[in-house]
């Protein structure tokens, strides 16, 4: 987790979003695959960190499912829980660990729209055999969050009301 939040303080000092994201082996904690939310800056509303760094690590393991046989038990860190599109790739992805500092509601506070995320979440990842650990270095996190918005980063919501 402190490699994922010194990536987001690095991100936000190069004029990125706050949010940072990497994919672990599980067992060896061998890095995968790293990202840092490029929204504004590839002027792309998917390029959360999340996606980033599943992606990336997809495409170095060769497969679309890093649950998949022979492969090592993936885990991806979060500098915050998934909005509700990451939930969506996370579900997908073959990731079997999740591990959050910063909660959604940290992120909302700042005006960030995580979309309508189902309030048992981590039950259905759980349901489905992806572990959760949320809080993990939470007031660091929120630190940085803090420093995006008293810096006057921009809130990119498709939609602002």
């Amino acid at each position: 987790m402190r490699f994922v939040l010194g990536l987001a303080r690095d991100n936000l000092a190069a004029g990125g979003g706050p949010f940072a994201a990497a994919v672990f082996e599980r067992d060896s904690g061998r890095l995968l695959a790293a990202g840092a939310n490029r929204v504004v800056a590839s002027r792309c509303s998917s390029a959360h960190a999340e996606i980033l760094a599943l992606s990336l690590a997809q495409a170095r393991l060769g497969s679309h499912d890093l649950g998949a046989s022979g492969l090592p038990a993936c885990e991806l860190v979060t500098s915050a829980e998934p909005c509700m599109m990451c939930l969506g790739a996370v579900l997908w992805s073959g990731a079997r660990h999740l591990v959050c500092a910063a909660r959604g509601e940290d992120v909302v506070a700042l005006g960030f729209d995580e979309g309508p995320r189902p309030a048992n979440w981590i039950d259905e990842l759980q349901a489905r055999g992806i572990s959760v650990a949320i809080d993990l270095l939470r007031d660091e996190a929120c630190a940085i969050l803090r420093s995006y918005h008293k810096a006057g980063g921009p809130i990119y919501n498709a939609r602002q009301g």
